[in-house]
This record gives structure tokens, sequence and C-alpha cells, in this order.
């Protein structure tokens, strides 16, 4: 199995500091969901690993967050992608969780589910937690400058032999042969 895993925010669709609390608020970011289509073209299986503290923090309930899912879904769709699974760490930073990035725990619920080891495998993010989760499993950190990637990269920490593209199209290409 080919399988590629994808934060959300800032790397499929817009993202906001104020957090992306209902589906008007979920914006595809530009070419986000036909590089997802390429991947599925190219037989990767897609799984999202996603922060949503939203919910934590009471700004946002489950439902709207799978309506927010359900919207990416019916889009990607649109596009010929799909999206295998998707999973999300609910918890507001104080509560210890442990599937919290930079936490390795939904990284391992991926391994998990997919009865996969995580090494090597592509983990493309904007931010450093999503860089250290991956770093945690032996998964391949890819960084992006859309969402937070430029916060990120402009602090210069945990960088080290992590390729960093445009956007998740450029990391895509990055990935597979143009089709």
């Amino acid at each position: 199995m080919q399988l590629v895993i994808l934060d959300r925010d800032g790397v499929i669709n817009e993202d906001s500091d104020e957090y992306i609390k209902s589906v008007d608020e979920f914006i595809p970011l530009p070419g986000s969901l036909a590089a997802i289509a390429r991947l599925n073209r190219a037989g990767y299986t897609v799984a999202v690993a996603t922060n949503q503290s939203g919910v934590g923090r009471g700004l946002f309930d489950l439902a709207a967050l799978a309506a927010m899912h359900d919207k990416l879904a019916r889009l990607l769709a649109q596009e010929g992608g799909r999206i295998d699974h998707i999973f999300y760490c609910p918890h507001a930073p104080d509560d210890g969780c442990d599937c919290r990035k930079p936490l390795p725990g939904l990284m391992r619920q991926i391994a998990g589910h997919y009865a996969v080891p995580l090494t090597g495998v592509p983990v493309i993010g904007d931010s450093l937690r999503d860089l250290e989760a991956a770093r945690a499993v032996g998964a391949r950190p890819i960084l992006v400058r859309s969402g937070k990637g430029g916060r990120t990269l402009a602090a210069g920490k945990g960088l080290d032999g992590v390729p960093v593209y445009a956007d998740l199209a450029a990391a895509v290409d990055g990935l597979v042969a143009p089709s």
C-alpha cells in the first residue's frame, strides 16, 4: 500500500487563527482537491491527521466537524478524488491526550487502522507539530508554505532534511510523476 498522510487546515483548506468552525468557513485551497485526486490516480491511499481543538474548546461540535468533512468528500468526488479516512484529535491543548500533534497518537491510530508501519510514509503538513508527529513514528515529513507553513519556515526550527513545497499541489508533484 502506498499511503500518504495530510494535515487538513492550511494544507487542504484555508486556515484561520480563529479556527475553521463551520461548513461556510471550510474553503479548499486552490489546487488542493485536484492534488488529492492525482494522489488517488497514482495509487495512493490518502489519510488525514488533523488537530481539531476547536471541538474541545467548545467553538464547534462534532456534528459541525462531520459536516465540514462531508463537504470535503463531496467536493473531492467532483474532482474524482477521495480521502480514505480522517483521523482527528478533538481535544484542547490542556486535555492531556496523546493524539494532539506533535504527539504521535494520531499517527499510531493510522498505523493501527491500516496495519502498516509508517516508516518512510510521506506526511504533508504546514506546521512544526506536523513534522514532529511524522518524525516520532519514522514517517517522512514534508512542509508546505501554505497555511502556517510560511511562519514555520521563518521560525527555522526542526526543518533539517525536510523538503519544502509551495503548497499541496507542488508537494504532490514531488511524489508522483505528472499524469
